[in-house]
C-alpha cells in the first residue's frame, strides 16, 4: 500500500464551494484502479488548509493510472481552481504501525 499526501492551501472565502465540489470529485477518484480509500481533513488553526490521504495498491496506481486517466482531467477541472498555490503531493511507504 502507498499513502497519498497531498497538502490543499484553498483560496480564503472558497472553502465551502471547494466542500462541496470535493464531494462530486471523491466519486471519480473512489472507482480507479488500485484505489484503496481516502480521508480530507480541515486544519483546526487554519480553516484554509486541508490535507488530503489517499491509499492506492501501488505508487503507479496513482502516478500513471489515475493522473494519466479521463477522470483525472475531470477531477482537475472541479477542484484545481481552489489551490493557491498548487498541491505539494508525496507518497509514502508504511514502516511501522499500530494501526488495527
Amino acid at each position: 500500500m502507498v499513502l497519498e499526501v497531498a497538502n490543499l492551501d484553498i483560496k480564503p472565502g472558497l472553502e465551502p464551494e471547494f466542500e462541496k465540489a470535493f464531494d462530486v470529485a471523491q466519486k471519480i477518484i473512489s472507482t480507479m484502479l488500485g484505489y484503496g480509500w481516502h480521508e480530507l481533513q480541515r486544519c483546526l488553526e487554519n480553516s484554509s488548509r486541508y490535507i488530503l490521504l489517499v491509499s492506492w495498491a501501488t505508487l503507479e496506481d496513482h502516478t500513471v493510472g489515475f493522473r494519466g486517466s479521463p477522470q483525472y482531467q475531470e477531477w482537475s477541472a472541479l477542484l484545481h481552481d481552489f489551490y493557491d498555490p498548487l498541491p505539494q503531493v508525496l507518497h509514502f511507504e508504511s514502516m511501522f504501525s499500530n494501526r488495527r
